[in-house]
């Protein structure tokens, strides 16, 4: 069981809860416009968290970290970046932050960054000249290009310029629910014919009614994105903020580029984040989504394989360096499905 993205207040309640769930690793992000000095802090505190848990979490790095989580009945936590904000304005970050362990970076947070346009954006300018020397630069180290807050223009040029697949780790179709957020059917098929990978949300502003969204609903656009982006390329991207306080959702939209508030998704009226759908409300909730998949029709090879599987496959051939042979990591993966 792997899940793509989580930005929780992380908590022993929360580390025991994915193991309720078995769990066997997330993607976690780590900074939204934090500075490089900024994302050390938080990283640190993760090695605290580390080292206080150890029967809990781990960092995991490689794909054949999965199996150790499996094995030894923890999860493996992978750090994952919002926004470019972590590398400032300087390319050898990039390198710098994989060694630490950062494994997914996503190129925008909604807006125009130094390397390309945020979905938000009323005019998407693509790549821009850094954005693609810092693509190529994530591709050599193995970080993957997350473009899950891109805009469209953006996305295409990520799919066309990246040497390696990239990911949307969570967002759903916008022909399901159209917000900007969401991703059209077009770009969905070019990032399975690219061998991209897509993780599908289960934060409200991104499902049909909202909070009020049925499983069924959901399980039903699983299986649309399956046959837009291919049955092995799909899996989950809860982007579950479990225990967050509605001051983080404030810095998430708003960050230091603006005075202003900006409610993002949400509203004046509703500002703060929303209330999850009753089917999912931590990581003990996953054999919900199972269960509904195997209700919607789904094999059961399928349905593993967007519980985890298909994760665990992207994982191996992402997270190495260009030169690394891949053969050990795709022995973990068979070992694994």
């Amino acid at each position: 069981m792997i899940d793509g993205l989580q930005y929780a207040k992380w908590s022993e309640k929360i580390f025991r809860q994915m193991r309720t769930g078995r769990v066997d690793a997330v993607h976690v992000t780590i900074t939204y416009h934090e500075t490089f000095r900024e994302t050390v802090q938080v990283i640190e505190q993760w090695n605290r968290w580390f080292e206080r848990f150890p029967n809990l979490i781990f960092h995991g790095r490689t794909a054949a970290d999965v199996q150790i989580a499996r094995d030894t009945e923890r999860t493996a936590i992978f750090f994952g970046s919002q926004n470019p904000s972590c590398i400032e304005d300087d390319i050898g970050l990039v390198e710098v932050l994989h060694t630490l362990g950062l494994r997914f970076m996503q190129l925008t947070y909604n807006n125009q960054s130094l390397l390309a346009s945020g979905c938000y954006e009323t005019v998407d300018s693509g790549l821009t000249r850094m954005g693609r020397a810092v693509v190529a630069e994530m591709n050599r180290v193995g970080l993957v290009v997350d473009m899950s807050h891109s805009g469209e223009r953006s996305t295409f040029d990520a799919i066309e310029h990246s040497t390696r697949p990239i990911a949307i780790t969570h967002a759903n179709l916008h022909s399901w629910y159209p917000v900007l957020r969401n991703k059209s059917d077009a770009l969905l098929r070019a990032l399975g014919e690219s061998g991209g990978f897509l993780g599908l949300s289960i934060y409200p502003h991104h499902l049909r009614n909202g909070s009020a969204c049925t499983l069924q609903d959901w399980c039903d656009m699983v299986a649309r994105a399956m046959d837009l982006v291919g049955p092995e390329q799909v899996g989950i991207g809860t982007d579950l903020c479990q225990d967050q306080p509605d001051s983080i959702v404030e810095w998430m939209r708003t960050g230091r580029w603006t005075k202003a508030i900006d409610y993002g998704e949400g509203h004046a009226d509703a500002a703060g984040f929303p209330a999850m759908p009753h089917w999912f409300n931590d990581n003990c909730d996953f054999e919900n989504l199972r269960a509904g998949l195997k209700a919607a029709g789904l094999e059961q090879t399928v349905i593993d394989g967007v519980m985890g599987g298909n994760w665990l496959r992207f994982f191996a051939i992402s997270f190495g360096t260009a030169q690394t042979d891949q053969t050990k990591e795709c022995r973990v993966v068979a070992l694994s499905t």
